[in-house]
């Protein structure tokens, strides 16, 4: 039997293309961060801190907290390729820091949270003909929040266009979010019976915060009765071997993919 671990966060861009998931999940090669991924990776950090500190009552303030966005910001774990975005360091500061105040400030209250990034219990995909997935990992920057009397996924998501008019962008997070839900789930076995919520923080022009809301996300990820969910339909690339390439994919780019050089589909 052949076991594949499958990072929760990385699923909803296996349908995006394929044969750039298989070259980076599979394969393993990876290109530097950019600095515009790792500002959001800093940004997720400081908010991170500060959800946390509002579970555990110690009510760190929105100032306190930004010392864990600065710390991450100017300590990567990863290489970072600030040209790759034009850049510096001192911009993404001046960038996150009033993102940040706006998230503790005016986001973060109108949640009441159980959980911030939480670790899933691993759970395995019997893909048919000894092929396993095994989906595993932390819930990334989402936080699991009580809605009535049921509870739902509240992702983080920042970026140039995460909000547009006032509302975060939802278009391409289901199947994370579908994912999410079938890990809570399964790691605490309580169903998540409220809709899902992005939290977009806009990081190009003036900074704005916005939320917006999925539904059927898991329902996305299973299927019904009408159609195949897209686990079944990644259980048989898995199965197959066979990862197919999205030339029209708005990523395919020497910029966004490494596999761009030695890929033979791109014009």
């Amino acid at each position: 039997m052949s076991v594949t671990t499958v990072r929760a966060s990385s699923w909803g861009s296996l349908f995006d293309c394929a044969y750039k998931w298989e070259w980076i999940h599979i394969l393993g090669h990876r290109s530097p961060s950019s600095g515009r991924a790792h500002l959001g990776t800093a940004i997720h950090a400081g908010t991170a801190a500060f959800d946390v500190s509002r579970m555990n009552g110690s009510n760190l303030t929105a100032y306190d907290t930004a010392e864990m966005l600065l710390h991450t910001l100017r300590n990567p774990e990863h290489d970072v390729d600030w040209r790759a975005d034009k850049l510096t360091l001192n911009e993404a500061e001046r960038i996150a820091l009033p993102l940040h105040t706006r998230y503790c400030n005016e986001i973060s209250p109108r949640y009441e949270f159980v959980a911030v990034e939480r670790t899933a219990k691993p759970l395995d995909i019997d893909c048919g003909g000894g092929i396993v997935i095994r989906l595993t990992g932390q819930l990334d920057r989402a936080r699991i929040c009580k809605a009535g009397d049921g509870k739902g996924i509240a992702d983080v998501k920042s970026g140039g266009a995460a909000v547009v008019d006032g509302i975060a962008k939802t278009k391409g997070h289901s199947p994370q979010i579908g994912t999410y839900e079938i890990l809570e789930e399964h790691t605490t076995g309580e169903p998540c019976t409220a809709p899902a919520h992005i939290i977009g923080l806009k990081t190009r022009g003036k900074p704005e915060t916005g939320i917006g809301e999925i539904r059927g996300a898991k329902a996305m990820m299973v299927g019904t009765e009408e159609f195949p969910g897209l686990i079944q339909i990644g259980a048989e690339m898995f199965r197959t071997g066979l990862f197919p390439p999205n030339p029209q994919s708005f990523l395919c780019s020497a910029k966004y993919c490494p596999r761009w050089s030695v890929c033979p589909y791109h014009e």
